[in-house]
């Protein structure tokens, strides 16, 4: 798929992008996501890019009330008939926001960002330092970050990747006030938009407010 003009407005950009997918979604979560929480309590979760909603429907199927929020409306309703055909949407508050610009008020148990990366301008610590003090006592962090390019991606041959300890620093977050689960890279098999097959590396942060 081509990328849309990067001189569009982030709305339009990523309205384009979903209207040019779809609207099926896989039914599948991503895995760090489902690794790591099937045998958490489960309480207020907060997504952030939620895009067809397969995480967001996974957490509301093991328990968890979930606000699920997207820039492109389009991506949102995708995500909401997504919950409805699973019997979810009651479990599921689907909301549009331009992270750089507006953010959720709530307070929430469990804060995910899976690939909330952009080849737009985006203030991506500054968001992830309001999720993380968007956390009540207790509550957890996922971060999930490409690591390396893989050969189908927008990224120019030349990007540099932060590693997960890296992107931890980057939010400068009070050591005695957060337990670390697991920080550190890991590799796995991807697929392409046309079937294309690599080994990519994931960045992840998960971590638990003291």
């Amino acid at each position: 798929m081509d990328m849309p003009d990067l001189n569009l407005d982030a709305v339009d950009f990523w309205e384009i992008l979903y209207k040019n997918k779809p609207s099926g979604s896989n039914g599948r979560p991503s895995r760090v996501l489902e690794r790591f929480l099937i045998d958490r309590t489960p309480g207020n979760a907060l997504e952030l890019g939620c895009a067809k909603g397969d995480d967001a429907v996974w957490l509301a199927k093991n328990g968890w009330q979930v606000t699920a929020v997207d820039i492109s409306k389009t991506a949102l309703s995708y995500a909401e008939a997504n919950a409805q055909s699973q019997g979810l949407a009651d479990r599921i508050d689907f909301q549009q926001h331009d992270l750089s610009v507006s953010f959720p008020d709530i307070r929430c148990d469990l804060v995910t960002a899976m690939f909330l990366q952009t080849p737009l301008d985006f203030p991506r610590t500054e968001v992830l330092k309001k999720a993380a003090q968007s956390l009540n006592s207790e509550g957890l962090l996922l971060i999930v970050a490409h690591g390396s390019r893989a050969p189908w991606s927008w990224a120019k041959a030349d990007k540099t990747y932060f590693t997960a300890r890296e992107s931890l620093r980057e939010l400068n977050l009070e050591a005695d006030d957060w337990e670390e689960i697991h920080v550190g890279e890991e590799k796995r098999f991807a697929r392409g938009p046309d079937n294309q097959k690599a080994t990519v590396t994931d960045a992840i942060i998960f971590l638990r407010r003291m």
